[in-house]
């Protein structure tokens, strides 16, 4: 039997404000129901406006996802009657989406893309023990974007694997902060098992949070189907809901039809229109991705491919990473301090990235490769950069932090040295040569290891 699998992504929009009126689209954390207004409330009187810059970001996130755009789309009336949907329906879009046709190129294999359309956002339940629930509408009126895809998919994994690139991407174009964890992307999937080329009957999961929620829903319910039609049973039509908690999906309800939601156009809201100039202007705005960048870094840099898939897995990285060599023409060497060093100190409670500019992580890393100041001493400078909000340089220089190649600075040491370890230097003398590394560490304790070991021993074998 072969698994098919379909999804649909909602993805909230990095917008200032909702969809169809001024409230303030960031919601999170804020104290339940202070983040409303008459028009998201759905109050009797009150007309949507749309927010062209949700427009701007379903387009840009549309051309990313190699989507038609079609000149004229609509919004409709979805109707459906639950607590944290005031108005009693959803605006969103139905038969005229804002794009269609597109696809995700997932190892090699396209991934088709139904739709991509806007809709605002429901509100939210809080269950309470005892049975009770609150409703909070901060969250309604938030635009989203939603992605459908081709039931193209064929595994769990792969359904996890094309969820990280498409989050990937929508934030590379800046649209969506892709927090899974905070609602930001959400993903229901539509999963079947065919046998024979007859298409089986496909279920719903709902309420996956996280990419390894919707690997493990699809994997316990591609399994409940298989043993259910090998036991000679057979699956309802329905949406089930994961509890990661107990690891396995639990019925909902009966699975809803199109016709169930009785759409018609959203009478309060013209079509919208997106003619060739919009198009062209979000176009020429949109940021190298992903895949792009890896074919151009593997060209110019010259990177191994790991390097290159760590390093542009988040855009923010792969500018800072950018940044960095403009000023240090040295990519494995910055490479390979950011995957170890930075990435550790990033790690660390209070710190961010924007802590230390890409020109003061040049100028440390060059240090390095200059022999400088040594590993040590600079993985120290760096953490202690981020903590104490002053740069490498000032670090470095304040504290006198270089190595001393400096011939008369060693000499003045190495005699001090030669001076304190009569005893060492007659072994060495008599033949001893492993007392000179010892001479060295001295000599190494004397400058904080800020002493030259190549010069250093070349001006002690003299002395010697």
């Amino acid at each position: 039997m072969q698994t098919v699998i379909g999804l649909e992504i909602h993805a909230q929009l990095l917008t200032e404000t909702k969809l169809f009126c001024g409230c303030s689209a960031d919601y999170f954390g804020k104290k339940p129901n202070t983040n409303t207004c008459p028009v998201c409330l759905g109050m009797p009187g009150t007309l949507p406006v749309l927010n062209k810059r949700a427009v701007d970001y379903g387009l840009r996130a549309a051309m990313a996802l190699n989507c038609d755009i079609p000149e004229r789309s609509k919004f409709d009336r979805k109707n459906y009657f639950y607590p944290d949907l005031p108005k009693g329906y959803q605006i969103s879009q139905f038969d005229e989406p804002l794009a269609v046709n597109g696809h995700l190129t997932l190892d090699g294999e396209e991934i088709g893309i139904t739709r991509v359309h806007l809709e605002e956002d429901a509100g939210k339940l809080v269950h309470q023990s005892g049975g009770s629930s609150s409703v909070d509408l901060n969250r309604v009126g938030v635009p989203l974007i939603e992605i459908v895809t081709e039931p193209d998919l064929t595994s769990p994994g792969q359904a996890r694997d094309f969820m990280e690139k498409l989050r990937q991407i929508l934030r590379y174009v800046e649209v969506c902060s892709g927090d899974m964890e905070k609602g930001s992307l959400r993903c229901d999937a539509n999963i079947s098992l065919t046998d024979n080329d007859k298409m089986g009957t496909k279920t719903e999961v709902k309420n996956m949070n996280s990419f390894r929620a919707v690997e493990s829903a699809l994997e316990f319910e591609q399994e409940r189907q298989r043993e259910t039609l090998e036991s000679g049973g057979q699956i309802d039509q329905v949406t089930l809901g994961w509890d990661a908690d107990a690891e396995e999906a639990k019925l909902m309800r009966s699975k809803e039809e199109a016709h169930d939601y009785r759409y018609f156009p959203e009478p309060d809201l013209v079509p919208l229109v997106i003619d060739e100039a919009w198009k062209t202007r979000i176009e020429e705005n949109l940021p190298e991705l992903p895949r792009e960048k890896q074919v151009r870094w593997k060209e110019e840099f010259d990177l191994p491919e790991y390097d290159i898939g760590v390093l542009t897995e988040d855009k923010t990285i792969a500018d800072y990473f950018e940044l960095t060599v403009e000023e240090y023409d040295n990519p494995k060497e910055v490479s390979n301090w950011m995957m170890s060093e930075l990435f550790r100190v990033l790690k660390l409670p209070e710190t961010d990235l924007k802590d230390v500019d890409p020109e003061d992580f040049a100028y440390l890393v060059e240090l390095v490769g200059e022999e400088e100041i040594n590993d040590n001493t600079a993985k120290d400078v760096l953490e202690r950069s981020f903590k104490e909000g002053k740069s490498p340089k000032e670090i470095v220089e304040a504290e006198g932090l270089k190595r001393i190649s400096d011939e008369g600075a060693l000499t003045e040491k190495i005699d001090e040295v030669i001076e304190e370890n009569p005893d060492a230097v007659e072994d060495f003398k008599s033949g001893n040569e492993k007392v000179l590394g010892f001479l060295i560490g001295q000599l190494m304790s004397k400058t904080q290891g800020q002493a030259d070991p190549n010069k250093a021993r070349e001006i002690l074998r003299e002395k010697l």
